[in-house]
């Protein structure tokens, strides 16, 4: 527990300074939100009453602490184009890009893993050498150079799934399921390069250790001992990286919802941008960094159930 109220201390002061620069941030874009509310005509005396309505006319610090209550209470302000209200909006964006993450994850780790266990049964061998040259192909492209291809191979030329289409997943679970496929993929091809390497190399560490070794002279197979013996203790780093890259996850949802008109938060993203408004922009941008910090932050718990010297350690620290 006292490793537990250690980590939640330290959650507490990174969230704040995750909500505070991302108000600064955004506080500094070009435009004026108070203008965009007010609309054409308005003139002067409208301008400052509109300023004065948004706290504008505030200090800066005031105008964060007044923002900073107001996302504890769950309201994260008003749209200034639609008048809609932020909270509703992301409530409805946010389910779609929380399966894009969990299904291209999903995808990642079952392409990653057997690929890895197979690459450090036999280092150098030719699987080994086709998943480092076409995991390192797929790295280096671009996602939205690596959905156009899929597009057109998979949607336009086979028809075997949809290019743009995707229902709610409670009326049409089968549709919704097919037409994630295609951008689940695009983002998890290029993480497939990173997680089946990182794994390769700490089973080929693992597998050179002297209980192992053990195991081997006992007589079990070599199925037994890479499944029940080497592979746990290999995927300590595995989940360290695969929590660290939902952040890249999180960017790059911006770039596939848009290719693939998925109505997500990365798209509302790119449209409070075009519209310049900036209050859904500064509510999706914290919920992202919020996000991004408490996955990490339970990757970490989770890491010290996995192995208990971390935890030991640190309490002892």
């Amino acid at each position: 527990m006292r490793f537990v109220w250690k980590r939640v201390a330290q959650l507490v002061i990174v969230l704040f300074f995750v909500t505070f620069f991302s108000y600064l941030l955004l506080s500094l874009q070009p435009g004026d939100p108070a203008l965009i509310k007010c609309g054409l005509g308005c003139d002067d005396a409208a301008y400052q009453t509109t300023r004065a309505e948004m706290g504008l006319d505030r200090p800066l610090i005031v105008q964060y602490g007044d923002w900073l209550s107001q996302i504890l209470r769950g309201d994260l302000g008003v749209s200034a184009v639609n008048q809609q209200p932020v909270s509703t909006d992301l409530a409805n964006k946010l389910p779609v890009t929380i399966e894009l993450l969990i299904f291209s994850q999903i995808l990642s780790l079952l392409i990653a893993v057997p690929l890895g266990v197979a690459s450090a049964r036999k280092p150098n061998g030719g699987v080994d050498k086709a998943s480092t040259l076409i995991g390192f192909v797929f790295l280096a492209t671009p996602v939205f150079v690596t959905g156009i291809v899929l597009v057109n191979f998979f949607a336009v030329r086979l028809k075997i799934f949809p290019a743009t289409f995707s229902p709610d997943l409670f009326e049409d679970p089968i549709g919704n399921l097919r037409s994630m496929v295609l951008p689940s993929l695009t983002l998890a091809l290029g993480e497939v390069a990173v997680t089946s390497r990182l794994l390769r190399t700490d089973l080929i560490a693992t597998l050179q250790e002297d209980y192992i070794m053990m195991a081997k002279a006992k007589g079990l197979t070599s199925r037994r001992i890479m499944w029940r013996h080497a592979f746990r203790p290999s995927t300590f780093s595995l989940i360290t990286v695969v929590g660290l890259r939902i952040g890249g996850l999180i960017g790059g949802t911006i770039i596939i919802e848009q290719l693939f008109a998925l109505n997500g938060m990365g798209r509302y993203v790119i449209e409070s941008i075009s519209k310049r408004d900036y209050v859904p922009l500064q509510g999706a941008v914290v919920v992202i960094a919020v996000t991004y910090v408490l996955i990490n932050f339970a990757v970490d718990l989770f890491y010290a159930v996995l192995d208990p010297r971390i935890r030991h350690a640190r309490s002892i620290a």
